[in-house]
């Protein structure tokens, strides 16, 4: 029978309650922009693109004071075991902040999205709300947490992809991007109803100490393995898992396109750290079963499967965002490769390949956006002869590309080659991955480099050379990108170390 709690059991919830809000400052910051958002879209008449979008980046860029006074504190669970406050947590806090002001940068230029006045403070109140979804998801440590957060991510998602009503392609990329969701969604939930079948617990820690104490089935263990891979696969857009991605990718807006293959993506890498370097980190250590695979085994399969069928596909991509869909695909690989490691250089390679794909591949897609604009166009035939109407933009365009393929002196380059390095350091088990690794960024070098290749080598089919003027904060966007992308390809070390304060964490967890 039901017993209601007593007086003193509600006000020791309370209380708890209460000490963990003090930890919980950034998301309610975010929470009430959210609702900031809407109400000035209530108020504000005519013309509010503008207004909202900078009271968006405003609110954002807010936001990061109360993360940076974070830092320092110690590494605690809060809300009764259901979210961590740790060094972990707190990079990626400031990861999805700043993927959430750039993409909003993009909006700002993005010519389909000033065309819509209805809707756009839902657009911006939805930017700000995948911010607080990626940011739980990052830092929750309870399954129950982790669903809900990403439930929090995908709906607004599927709602921001399509917010093109009157484009046809942008209804199908929401329609497909919310049934694949659907899917997802049930095979993780599916999966971790199992692990709590196994242990009664939810909490990821208290799940590890039960793995460890009274031992699992090891073909219950797989099939759950294989449903939440399956789950934050998708969120990932790795190999086999990715059938939404090139599709959504292409009809969604191009900013939200550019927020998925970098934010979206970033959660689903957070994510997965949290449930397999804390809660299973031992399942890889020698445990055989009836099917002879363990989740490592899982893993490196996807990587190699997701870099190969990445970066060969996407030759054949005559669209723009279609290519970078597939050769995000790619990136999902080489992101794992870092993962499987199973160490502190692995995880601290990972999230300084993370700060490097935000840079370039943002970068990328705002010159997409930039030149869409003034030719209507993502077709690759139509950049033609762009490189000389539009020097910055094929100049930055080429760099963030380049950055892409992971070649000197931009920060993908330094990114790769720590993720290379570490799983070179993991030995012979390992160096056939590394050896994929690098062939099919040589494969990609191809595909990429074919853009500039259209920009400046070949001549347009209309004989209109004269320079393109694309504005001065765009040029000012640009160029800080690129020089961003430059920089850090030199001067890496704060971010490494930072990403190596954060790692960490999870490193004494896996050391």
């Amino acid at each position: 029978m039901f017993e209601m709690p007593s007086g003193a059991e509600i006000q020791s919830i309370i209380s708890t309650l209460r000490a963990g809000a003090g930890y919980f400052i950034p998301e309610i910051y975010l929470s009430a922009l959210f609702m900031v958002l809407i109400i000035l879209d209530l108020v504000l008449r005519g013309r509010k693109n503008r207004i909202l979008a900078s009271a968006t980046i405003i609110g954002l860029l807010g936001s990061l004071y109360f993360i940076f006074q974070q830092h320092g504190l110690p590494d605690t669970e809060i809300f009764f075991g259901m979210y961590a406050l740790d060094r972990f947590g707190i990079f990626f806090k400031y990861f999805f902040v700043l993927t959430g002001v750039l993409a909003v940068v993009i909006s700002i230029e993005d010519e389909q999205l000033n065309g819509q006045d209805a809707g756009v403070g839902e657009y911006y109140a939805l930017v700000v709300a995948m911010v607080i979804g990626m940011m739980m998801m990052a830092s929750s440590t309870d399954l129950l947490m982790m669903f809900l957060a990403m439930e929090l991510v995908g709906l607004s998602a599927y709602v921001l992809t399509g917010y093109l009503k009157n484009d046809k392609r942008s209804s199908e990329a929401a329609l497909k991007y919310l049934v694949y969701g659907a899917v997802s969604s049930g095979m993780l939930l599916y999966g971790f109803s199992l692990i709590y079948g196994l242990t009664a617990q939810t909490n990821i820690t208290k799940i590890s100490m039960e793995l460890i104490q009274h031992g699992y089935d090891p073909l219950v263990m797989i099939l759950a393995t294989l449903l939440v891979m399956a789950g934050l696969g998708y969120k990932m857009g790795a190999v086999p898992f990715h059938f939404w991605s090139p599709d959504v990718y292409e009809g969604a807006p191009t900013p939200i396109t550019a927020y998925l293959s970098t934010g979206s993506k970033a959660a689903g890498f957070a994510l997965l750290m949290r449930i397999f370097f804390v809660a299973v980190p031992h399942v890889s250590e020698g445990v055989e079963d009836m099917l002879s695979i363990d989740w490592l085994t899982i893993m490196m399969i996807i990587a190699a499967a997701s870099m190969i069928y990445g970066n060969v596909v996407a030759i054949w991509q005559k669209n723009v965002k279609r290519l970078l869909a597939y050769s995000s695909i790619a990136h999902a690989g080489y992101l794992l490769l870092g993962i499987i490691t199973m160490d502190k250089i692995g995880t601290q390679a990972v999230l300084v390949y993370l700060s490097g794909y935000l840079l370039m591949n943002i970068g990328a897609f705002y010159v997409i956006v930039t030149i869409s604009n003034k030719t209507g166009s993502e077709n690759l035939d139509d950049y033609k002869g762009l490189g000389k109407k539009m020097p910055l933009a094929g100049a930055a365009l080429t760099v963030f590309l380049i950055s892409l393929v992971g070649l000197p002196p931009t920060f993908g380059f330094v990114g790769k080659l720590m993720i290379f390095s570490a799983l070179i350091a993991k030995g012979d088990l390992f160096m056939w991955l590394a050896l994929i690794g690098i062939l099919t960024s040589v494969i990609s070098l191809y595909y990429y480099m074919f853009i500039p290749l259209n920009m400046f080598l070949r001549e347009a089919d209309k004989d209109n050379q004269a320079e393109v003027r694309t504005g001065m904060i765009p040029n000012i966007v640009t160029a800080v990108l690129m020089i961003l992308t430059l920089y850090f390809g030199l001067f890496f070390q704060p971010i490494a170390d930072f990403a190596g304060y954060s790692a960490s964490m999870l490193g004494a967890v896996l050391n």
